[in-house]
């Protein structure tokens, strides 16, 4: 079976990010270990538990990918927004663990905070409507 680049790439971002997850439980072990309290910081559990999770929904992506009707190019940039966000949101969450610098980013939320958040649900909700719909079409009006 030959796989689009499309599915081909966002198969691969769903690897390289199982792989980030597995390297945040490391950090996440570790804190662990030599905490008192035996527990990570709440955003280094975070980013371990989002970058499991957006594995595994990156996976889901690439099957709405790979059966989608929509031009390679669509696919891949409705899968390419998904990623970002999901990247982004990890990365976040890194950063807050490392810093240590709140348990909750909504604490004292900015207005950039905000903003990222809707562009995060477009994006998110947008990308993933483009592909579901490049299902619909291409498994049941084909």
């Amino acid at each position: 079976m030959e796989l689009g680049i499309d599915t081909r790439l966002t198969l691969l971002a769903a690897g390289l990010i199982f792989l980030l997850a597995l390297v945040l439980g490391v950090w996440k072990y570790r804190q662990m270990a030599t905490s008192p309290e035996h527990f990570a910081h709440p955003y280094v559990d975070i980013s371990h538990r989002a970058s499991l999770l957006y594995s595994f929904a990156t996976l889901l992506i690439a099957v709405f990918v790979e059966l989608s009707s929509w031009p390679t190019w669509v696919n891949l940039a409705a899968a390419s927004v998904l990623v970002f966000f999901f990247l982004v949101a990890i990365g976040a969450y890194i950063v807050h663990g490392a810093k240590q610098d709140t348990t909750n980013q909504f604490e004292n939320p900015t207005a950039s905070l905000h903003i990222g958040m809707w562009a995060l649900v477009v994006g998110e909700i947008g990308g993933f409507a483009v592909l579901l719909a490049g299902f619909i079409a291409g498994q049941f009006f084909s």
